[in-house]
């Protein structure tokens, strides 16, 4: 079969020219198998891929044809697939379909049916085209194909102009890591002579040593292409105003697929980072402190999308934490469950939108238990996968995480200080946050007294979906990922009995308060939640840590100043009087257009006298 991945990443993408060339004018039920069929087949064909390679277990190179030559320069559109490969086509494809048939139903009433699966689609096929790239130039469409088609979902419901300035600050931040991305590129073709991914690393592995400079440059400008694209600190700020696209586009794009697109980079380009071990160390401190800043942050949001994409931001930076201590395994095993249980919270946030009139607002909700009974249990078992319960995916993925962080040592640093129990506090700090924002949500939305009533049941497109994520966040936990012949295995350091004691009960514990607090509400919080420095920092983590605010302030109203200073610039007057000549002009010529045969006819023959008379003198 691996002669037929090229059509792995072709069936979305036909399906999306179709529907883009049809205009919307399919009838719906077409429309709709097109476009969560096309995902589907995807699917089968991977897993028909997946169980074929795992037989041979041989990485396989498919050239297509060649991109372009250009000297010494030939980059082919040409297609890698190893274990990784494998896993991260599952997830897009896997997840994708069910977000697809999900999309079917909670989409019917909107009028851009059509133009709704055709980025859908899109997206789909861009993302499997990175994964699936052998070369880091194909890698990088890819990569801005996922950010086209973000911003384009991110703004479907174009005529809100708040939506239209969420998907623009979506796709100007994540510019500027994809321009130090682009910069990493050059950098790696200078000094290496070629950008196809394998030859590349074992080129880095024989030019360079550890702890090189150009290496660490370059890991740099990679880094910071991921940490744009994954919504990590400094450029995480547009993943929050990025729900204001329909819900499903917040389950495919900002919770499954494409903000993991920075870990798939620093993943796949492992031997880059290993030689550049404080880039390295880097990609944990700020995995670690995106994380801690998330879940305050979302222990303090009102609207239900809010908090899941600030968990998102969370946990992606769990992932960064597993990269930065080597723990690579671990990390793309948090990425799939990852998309399983976050993928179920969103579909189920988006139930609960679809059936309470559109309402975001968790405290207008309440009661929702018994009247919503499918999407009560998806929310239970989707929040419990994300505050890492035992026994759920979370917590079979994070836990390795926890404790690879209390192994790590900073290599970085000539001291020998030992960051490792750093790391795992503050991770096991952010699992204790993980489990409060999660438990209260659901009590929230599910417990105590109803104050909206919902006026409609999800139908079997809804529910069938959320019913096999509910499994796979149940279950995922015990998928082994054969990662061990792309990454380099993980350092075995001893772990105290109380390290994971207390890795497993910071996440019951959590949860217990949350119960003392949101549902029988026993704990005297209040004193502090309400005085004058409770209040201030709840406002301070409501805003984000005020970076929003900062960025306004530093960068986007100075450059507004400018613009405006330099509207009236005198230069302008020059482009402002060809306008104006070239409008003159237009209105003269069109007085010409009288409709008289007559005039016509003697403005011919003026013309021809004129040009007689001119050859006569011999012009």
């Amino acid at each position: 079969m691996m002669q037929y991945i090229w059509l792995i990443p072709l069936l979305p993408f036909l399906s999306s020219v179709l529907l883009i060339l049809t205009a919307g004018k399919m009838p719906r039920r077409i429309v709709a198998f097109m476009g969560s069929g096309s995902v589907g087949l995807a699917a089968l064909i991977v897993l028909s891929v997946g169980m074929g390679y795992m037989q041979s277990a041989t990485p396989h190179t498919l050239h297509l044809w060649t991109w372009m030559q250009i000297g010494n320069f030939s980059p082919g559109f040409a297609f890698y697939v190893d274990h990784l490969t494998i896993v991260m086509m599952s997830v897009i494809t896997g997840v994708g379909f069910l977000i697809h048939l999900y999309s079917t139903e909670f989409m019917q009433d909107d009028s851009d049916y059509s133009r709704y699966f055709a980025y859908m689609n899109m997206f789909v096929a861009a993302m499997l085209v990175l994964v699936l790239a052998d070369n880091l130039l194909l890698l990088y469409l890819g990569w801005e194909g996922v950010g086209v088609c973000s911003y384009l979902l991110v703004g479907f419901w174009y005529k809100d102009p708040a939506n239209g300035a969420a998907s623009r600050k979506a796709f100007v931040v994540t510019r500027v890591g994809d321009t130090a991305m682009a910069l990493g590129l050059f950098l790696l073709f200078t000094e290496l002579g070629t950008l196809q991914i394998q030859p590349m690393l074992e080129a880095a592995n024989n030019t360079w040593a550890i702890g090189d400079n150009i290496p660490a440059i370059a890991a740099l400008l990679l880094l910071g292409g991921a940490v744009g694209k994954s919504a990590q600190l400094p450029l995480h700020t547009w993943l929050p105003d990025a729900m204001a696209g329909p819900t499903p586009v917040s389950a495919l794009i900002h919770a499954a697929t494409m903000v993991t697109a920075g870990v798939y980079l620093i993943a796949r380009t492992h031997d880059l980072f290993v030689l550049a071990p404080d880039v390295q160390i880097l990609v944990a401190l700020i995995g670690l402190a995106t994380l801690l800043l998330a879940a305050f942050t979302a222990l303090n949001q009102h609207d239900i999308k809010r908090i899941l994409a600030y968990s998102t931001i969370s946990q992606i930076g769990y992932m960064f934490l597993a990269l930065g201590v080597g723990a690579w395994s671990s990390g793309i095993f948090h990425l799939m469950t990852h998309a399983f249980f976050k993928a179920l919270l969103f579909l189920a946030a988006g139930a609960v939108i679809h059936c309470l009139h559109h309402e975001h607002n968790i405290f207008k909700m309440g009661g929702l238990r018994t009247k919503l009974p499918v999407v009560f249990w998806s929310f239970v078992l989707g929040s419990a996968a994300l505050a890492a319960l035992p026994f759920t995916s979370g917590f079979f993925s994070k836990d390795p995480i926890l404790l690879s962080a209390f192994s790590a040592h900073s290599s970085a640093l000539d001291s020998g200080f030992n960051l490792g129990p750093w790391l795992w506090a503050g991770g096991v700090l952010g699992a204790f946050l993980t489990a409060l924002y999660s438990a209260r949500l659901v009590f929230v939305v599910f417990f105590g007294e109803a104050k909206t009533e919902p006026d409609k049941q999800p139908g079997w497109r809804m529910a069938v979906p959320l019913s096999i994520l509910c499994i796979l966040s149940i279950v995922g936990g015990a998928f082994t990922l054969p990662l061990a012949s792309v990454f380099p295995a993980a350092s075995e350091h001893a772990v105290s009995g109380l390290v994971h004691v207390i890795s497993i009960a910071t996440p019951i514990v959590g949860l217990l308060i949350a119960t003392l607090v949101y549902f029988k509400p026993v704990l005297p919080i209040n004193k502090f939640t309400d005085s004058g420095t409770g209040t201030a920092l709840r406002g301070f983590w409501h805003r984000g840590w005020g970076i929003d605010t900062l960025y306004d302030w530093v960068l986007v109203k100075p450059y507004v100043g400018l613009s405006a200073a330099m509207k009236s610039e005198w230069l302008d007057t020059i482009y402002h009087g060809v306008v104006s000549l070239a409008r003159s002009l237009n209105v003269w010529l069109s007085s010409l257009q009288t409709g008289k045969m007559r005039w016509y006819a003697t403005g011919m023959a003026f013309g021809l006298i004129v040009l007689l008379t001119l050859v006569g003198w011999g012009v």
